[in-house]
């Protein structure tokens, strides 16, 4: 399956990154709120030490600790929740970004694309939505986690610097430990996602080709097909989770190791059995508080534990897709509409789709007047439909060029914009006859909706079902001439000065046929049109013939 890049760029994924975030990610709070987390967590060893030194006390001495503890209890809940629903937020607004960006990419990007549907949707879901851990929680976590530390260290060294100087030289090998791990995941996880993405767009593919599949019973092949991608995906997922275990159980090993060493110290120096010489002597409210602060120490690593396979997962997704994406927002030429009909000119074009295959248009050259009806005609392959695909821009101009009205198509923007379509498959959408329609001119109302329904003869189907009538996705309960007909609506809806005609009457009966001609013959009138077709009732209409021949 074709993916949207070029092999993975550690770097260009890290740059990449740094500008999905600029200049709406807004993070600083959520990782404040982290911060404020640590602080309240001082607080409450603070409280904790202090209740259980005065809890023979009682009373009065006993209040404002609890009150303490209550506070920082509370305090920690609100500054965690928060954090998250900011993290969220920020992951959305990005998502939605990037997601606009990419789709604004694949629309306009060039003709003839080996990225397949089911990779362009994996890439719009699955890749994407990879960022949303990493801005979500590995990014607060991360500027959370290079000040946190610290402020657990200088709070457990007022009380205890033997104690503080634990908690660091713990720290020395878990980072080494940590650097180790996380070179290992970011190659399992590329791998991984690589996987995950092969799948998903061969399911996509396969669903949507799955008529044809039960038709050539080719069902039991492609999910074969589909199990060996499956397997595949998931020993790359177990073998992503055997090293995030590991690296977590490096984590929970030292942030162990690093509480149980201070509580040994604090308990034998409360005891005076250390059998080496300190210089301070600790008492219950400082020995309980150290002890009571250690595990803070490794929390903000464990934040960046949990969230680290999410930048993985990011760092992947990013470097899978266009640079394009991730570049500034460019203009692009708006859309030019033509009031009245234009004159088309083919002048020496090629239309070549792969290097490795002979071009469908080679040489071509003709020029259509100004409202005239031209009906390409020629053997299957020739490049009828390419011609009119080039003018939509559905095809690629490998040579020569095309001038609408003395202009090149890349300097007015989209000819789409004045053009009616009829292909050879009209798309049908899940809805409503109306919803159909109203496909080609969503500003329509119901009388004009009507009203080309009418011209385009699907009046009967009004008359029997009206504009509410329901139609599926593929079509069902319509025949082959009312798709037609919903197709000619379209055209006849849309306010344009070029038709472009892809086959209209393939596969009709003769007297469907006679009648749609009739239709088109008055649609065309007043607009530049271009008819591709092997009928030739139907090039009987146009002013002018244009013959192709099949490349060689």
């Amino acid at each position: 399956m074709a993916t949207l890049s070029a092999a993975p760029d550690p770097h260009g994924a890290a740059r990449r990154l740094k500008r999905v975030l600029d200049p709406d990610a807004r993070l600083w709070p959520a990782s404040g709120l982290l911060l404020g987390d640590t602080l309240a967590g001082i607080g409450f060893a603070a409280g904790l030490a202090g209740s259980v030194v005065h809890l023979s006390a009682g009373g009065a001495a006993l209040v404002p600790w609890l009150a303490l503890l209550f506070a920082a209890g509370i305090a920690r809940g609100v500054c965690g929740l928060s954090a998250a629903r900011i993290g969220a937020a920020a992951a959305r607004r990005t998502k939605c970004a990037v997601r606009a960006s990419l789709i604004d990419h694949v629309l306009r990007r060039a003709p003839a694309g080996q990225a397949t549907t089911g990779a362009l949707l994996a890439a719009a879901v699955d890749e994407i939505e990879a960022l949303d851990g990493y801005v979500a929680r590995f990014l607060p976590a991360r500027a959370a986690a290079s000040l946190a530390p610290l402020l657990v260290i200088g709070a457990t060294a007022l009380a205890s610097p033997i104690a503080a100087g634990i908690l660091i030289g713990t720290l020395i090998p878990f980072v080494a430990a940590m650097i180790l791990a996380g070179g290992a995941a970011a190659e399992q996880s590329r791998r991984q996602f690589a996987a995950l993405s092969r799948l998903s767009g061969l399911f996509a593919d396969r669903i949507r080709a799955l008529p044809i599949l039960l038709a050539f019973d080719g069902a039991a092949r492609e999910a074969e097909r589909l199990g060996v991608a499956s397997d595949e995906l998931a020993r790359r997922t177990m073998r992503v989770l055997r090293i995030a275990f590991v690296s977590s159980g490096a984590l929970e090993f030292f942030a162990a190791l690093s509480v149980a060493l201070v509580a040994v110290y604090a308990g034998f120096n409360l005891l005076g059995l250390l059998p080496f010489p300190v210089p301070e002597k600790l008492d219950l409210a400082r020995g309980f508080f150290v002890l009571a602060l250690a595990p803070e120490f490794y929390l903000p690593m464990r934040r960046i534990a949990a969230a680290y396979h999410d930048k993985q997962a990011a760092q992947t997704a990013v470097d899978r897709l266009p640079e394009a994406v991730f570049a500034p927002p460019q203009g692009h030429a708006p859309a030019r509409r033509f009031e009245r009909p234009p004159g088309i000119r083919f002048d020496d074009v090629t239309i070549r789709y792969s290097t490795d295959d002979a071009p469908p248009v080679r040489h071509f050259s003709f020029d259509l007047a100004p409202g005239a009806i031209v009906a390409l005609v020629g053997p299957s392959g020739s490049g009828k439909s390419s011609l009119l695909h080039l003018l939509l821009g559905l095809a690629p101009l490998s040579g020569g060029r095309v001038l609408v009205d003395g202009l090149e198509p890349s300097d007015q923007g989209s000819v789409a914009a004045s053009a009616a379509w009829i292909g050879q498959t009209p798309l049908v959408v899940a809805g409503t006859l109306r919803a159909n329609l109203a496909l080609a001119w969503p500003a329509a109302t119901d009388r004009d909706i009507a009203s080309a329904a009418e011209r385009a003869g699907l009046g009967p189907m009004l008359a029997t079902r009206g504009l509410d009538a329901p139609i599926n996705a593929r079509g069902g309960g319509l025949s082959g001439g009312e798709i037609r007909r919903i197709a000619l609506a379209r055209a006849i809806l849309k306010p344009s000065s070029i038709l472009l005609l892809d086959e209209p009457t393939a596969h009709l009966d003769p007297h469907a046929e006679a009648a749609l001609i009739a239709t088109i013959r008055r649609l065309a009138n007043g607009r530049t049109t271009l008819i591709a077709t092997h009928s030739a009732a139907l090039a009987a209409i146009a002013d002018r013939r244009v013959s192709l021949a099949a490349p060689e």
